[in-house]
């Protein structure tokens, strides 16, 4: 006899996670579509290398909000609980595009990118104005992600799809626009397509996020119902803050040792390109968690149903990335597609053989957070998270400074040791919780 509800099944699960799914899916396309228009350019290298610093100095900054999504999806109910988290997601968007800010001053910026990661000053002024044009990133991603949030969690996540297609388009205009018309290095045009599909994919997300926000207002909080405060708001979202500024900071972390490895530029300008052609398939797990915390607010009986779903899953999008990796696709697609030098395509296939585990690590990482999101207990994702992130790092120190590793190659080998050592983590916590409900964490 099956435990779940009768209602649930394999067909319902993957409807309501297909939107998420093609939002990603559409998100991912961003990456190779800017690569391949920066590769184009002039100073293909050189461009790549800034934006991909750029790129991970923005999404450094953007990840205390990064969350907001899910915080929506579960905290939002009724005018209390709407207004509350707007007002803390406007805050939050205001304080990050601040430090962003102070960042880009010039003495600051030029220490961080010529002291701490090691670039020629040249790379580091492209880079900076490279991220100057970023600045509305961070903010328009709080505000998009805020009103998603309230869109799945009102079970419409093709609203939020809806959203993504105006973003792409945004993005892809902009792109093109730019590459016909305009003197910018490659790196700028690919952050301003960057900064221009996001602002516009907030602004339709709001719109349509209108008649849901115009009911919550009129739903006074239930009675008897405990209201959220603000030490409970703040217990329940910088713990899931933290986890995203942990995993986030990856990106920079990464930039600095393959600065110190070998063959840095190289690698500063080929892991971009890997990392898209990974985000693809990653795709699965990361619109995954979103829709497992919106079923599993329905009870445990879901609980079984989606994890099954989730091993279908992440086989599926891991084995996918394996079959172009391990084939004479990746050339084509590096060579033709990426529009990479030979020398840099022959860099970027030994890391994405080994990234090509991490799609089904995505999605098992992402069903192991939602049901602690859905618990309400967040401090074991930030733990799994800092020893992710402490993996990492030790792990590039030992491959820059014992191994004639490539830099690439070693933040590839780093990036799927340290998934494993946090999914390790929350396994295990998992089952002492399960041992011990009373006790919780």
């Amino acid at each position: 006899m099956n435990p779940e509800k009768p209602g649930l099944t394999y067909r319902k699960i993957a409807v309501f996670w297909l939107p998420l799914f093609s939002t990603w899916l559409m998100m991912g396309v961003e990456g190779p579509f800017i690569a391949a228009v920066i590769a184009r350019l002039a100073d293909p290298t050189f461009n790549l290398a800034a934006f991909g610093v750029a790129f991970s100095l923005g999404m450094f900054f953007e990840s205390p909000i990064i969350m907001m999504l899910s915080a929506a999806n579960v905290l939002v109910k009724d005018r209390r609980t709407y207004l509350k988290l707007r007002r803390f997601n406007v805050l939050l968007n205001v304080l990050i595009t601040l430090a962003l800010l102070l960042v880009l001053v010039p003495p600051v910026f030029y220490w961080l990118c010529e002291q701490l990661i090691g670039m020629p000053p040249a790379l580091a002024r492209l880079t900076r104005q490279a991220t100057i044009i970023l600045l509305p990133w961070p903010a328009a991603i709080g505000l998009r992600r805020f009103y998603q949030g309230i869109l799945i969690g009102n079970h419409l996540p093709r609203r939020v799809a809806y959203g993504t297609v105006v973003r792409l388009v945004s993005m892809a205009a902009t792109a093109w626009l730019l590459y016909l018309f305009s003197s910018l290095p490659g790196a700028c045009v690919g952050t301003a397509a960057l900064s221009a599909g996001v602002v516009m994919e907030a602004l339709a997300s709001r719109v349509m996020a209108r008649p849901l926000v115009t009911k919550l207002l009129a739903v006074p909080a239930a009675e008897g119902a405990k209201l959220l405060n603000n030490r409970e708001l703040a217990a329940f979202y910088f713990p899931l803050a933290l986890t995203s500024l942990l995993g986030l900071a990856v990106h920079p972390m990464m930039s600095f040792f393959m600065g110190k490895g070998r063959l840095p530029i190289e690698s500063l300008a080929v892991l971009p390109v890997v990392n898209s052609l990974a985000f693809v398939f990653r795709s699965a797990g990361l619109s995954f968690q979103e829709a497992a915390i919106a079923l599993l607010k329905k009870g445990d009986e879901s609980k079984h149903k989606l994890r099954s779903f989730a091993w279908l899953l992440g086989g599926a999008s891991s084995g996918l990335l394996v079959l172009i990796a391990f084939s004479p696709a990746v050339t084509l697609w590096f060579r033709g597609v990426s529009g990479l030098s030979p020398e840099l395509a022959r860099l970027a296939v030994v890391p994405i053989r080994l990234f090509a585990v991490i799609p089904a690590l995505e999605v098992l990482l992402a069903f192991q957070r939602a049901r602690f999101v859905v618990g309400k207990s967040t401090h074991p994702i930030t733990t799994a998270t800092a020893i992710e992130v402490g993996v990492i790092a030790a792990v590039l120190l030992l491959a820059v400074s014992f191994t004639s590793l490539i830099g690439v190659t070693a933040a590839a080998l780093a990036a799927m040791s340290g998934r494993l050592c946090a999914i390790a983590y929350l396994h295990r916590v998992g089952r002492e919780m399960k041992r011990a409900p009373a006790a919780g964490t």
